[in-house]
């Protein structure tokens, strides 16, 4: 799957022979098979008697597939890929944020607080923050009273921890940008809560220009 993803194997091409893979991988030719099924429903491969195992093109992946996500972030992930992860975050997140403000009962604000103090107490750009920001951003979405908005958070999980990582996080702003949409939140204000928001994952795409360049060059055009 990583391999795929990288593009070192590409759209179209038949995967090496049966019997070199499952010697270079040195696995039984059983597990190869399941694993080729497990890539067949991710929608990577397209297996077929006769013809051999292809390469689907993108446009048949699962992007939402939590291990097509992670594998993205294996190595440097694709500027493109970035780009739209943080254009569909842009799209959806704001507004969660201030159905949350309006939605959110006792005990979700306490796991969004709880989050928040997670993230104060531990070291900058350490698994510790990145954890406990994960968990701040998937309090807000449990707490928008919407079912479908909490499986979404859960499928994209791996992404928006990759994400995080990548950003080159600044302690002070960091804190306040995400203490502010919490107070939001707590103070239940909804237009308030989806302005913050926005302007905290716009700040994040700022942090990593230096290795992605501009990736926001029509988002303002659009109403991101």
């Amino acid at each position: 799957g990583e391999r795929i993803i990288r593009g070192d194997l590409k759209p179209g091409e038949v995967l090496p022979n049966e019997f070199d893979l499952i010697g270079g991988l040195n696995i039984s030719r059983t597990a190869y098979r399941e694993a080729i099924k497990v890539l067949s429903a991710k929608g990577l491969v397209d297996a077929r008697q006769r013809t051999g195992t292809r390469v689907n093109p993108k446009s048949s992946w699962n992007l939402l597939d939590p291990d097509v996500l992670a594998w993205h972030f294996t190595e440097r992930p694709d500027p493109q890929f970035i780009r739209a992860m943080f254009e569909m975050r842009l799209m959806f997140e704001p507004r969660i944020s201030a159905m949350s403000a309006v939605r959110r009962t006792t005990e979700q604000l306490r796991a969004i607080e709880a989050a928040y103090e997670a993230m104060t107490s531990a070291p900058p750009k350490s698994e510790e923050i990145f954890q406990a920001d994960l968990q701040f951003h998937q309090a807000i979405l449990n707490a928008s009273g919407n079912d479908f908005v909490v499986s979404l958070g859960m499928m994209i999980e791996s992404a928006l921890l990759g994400l995080f990582r990548l950003t080159n996080v600044r302690p002070g702003n960091f804190l306040h940008d995400h203490g502010e949409v919490l107070r939001a939140i707590a103070f239940q204000k909804p237009d308030e809560a989806a302005d913050l928001m926005r302007a905290l994952i716009r700040e994040a795409m700022g942090q990593i220009t230096n290795v992605y360049g501009q990736l926001d060059a029509d988002f303002d055009a659009v109403g991101l």
